[in-house]
């Protein structure tokens, strides 16, 4: 990686992907594509409806995600990942693969100093 430390953008991008929740939404949408709210309340077991209003309305912010609200009674809003947002898939992969690999290299090192 040829980086100068103090020019380093990991940082903006952390302050925009992380959470608890961020990444797993971004995940079911990736995956399932455009979800109503009900439906990626569902999908998050554990998490509240402010703190998924949250998430989401930070993701739209950024142009991550898009809102779509239909003009009905009751209000229909749709989520899906934007263009832009697909930039992340592989970002997200990576990261997922990552912490794949250090879970089981955790465990092995524990098994070591078990032994």
């Amino acid at each position: 990686m040829d980086k100068v430390p103090e020019y380093c953008r990991v940082e903006d991008a952390l302050g925009i992907l992380v959470g608890k929740w961020k990444p797993i939404i971004l995940l079911h949408l990736l995956q399932e594509g455009t979800k109503r709210f009900s439906e990626l309340k569902r999908s998050l077991p554990g998490i509240t409806q402010k703190m998924l209003t949250k998430q989401l309305r930070e993701l739209e912010k950024e142009d991550i995600i898009q809102r779509v609200v239909y003009p009905q009674v009751p209000p229909k809003v749709e989520y899906s990942i934007s263009e832009y947002g697909r930039s992340l898939e592989p970002i997200l992969e990576a990261m997922h693969e990552w912490g794949t690999k250090h879970t089981l290299h955790k465990k092995q090192k524990l098994n070591q100093k078990s032994e």
